[in-house]
């Protein structure tokens, strides 16, 4: 089974960059900053997140702190894995 990281880095690199190239995004790039993702495609990764870990995401956890790079997203998926 691949790791969180593994599983988002795919989904990123596949969907945004459509490149399976991992040299193509750093663990630490900022998806808005690097023009990556927009608006609408932080909706397609809160929804990515919820079906894949099974995670229920509030509108006040939808800030850059939690979803803005791969860093933190690992780091989100892995509190709110926990917390459950």
């Amino acid at each position: 089974m691949m790791s969180t990281e593994a599983r988002i880095r795919e989904f990123i690199l596949s969907n945004y960059l459509f490149t399976s190239d991992p040299s193509a995004l750093a663990n630490d790039d900022s998806f808005l900053k690097k023009g990556i993702i927009d608006s609408t495609g932080i909706l397609e990764v809160i929804q990515f997140l919820s079906d894949e870990f099974g995670i229920d995401i509030k509108d006040s956890e939808m800030v850059p702190e939690n979803l803005d790079s791969v860093n933190n997203l690992v780091a989100f998926v892995g509190r709110k894995s926990q917390a459950a």
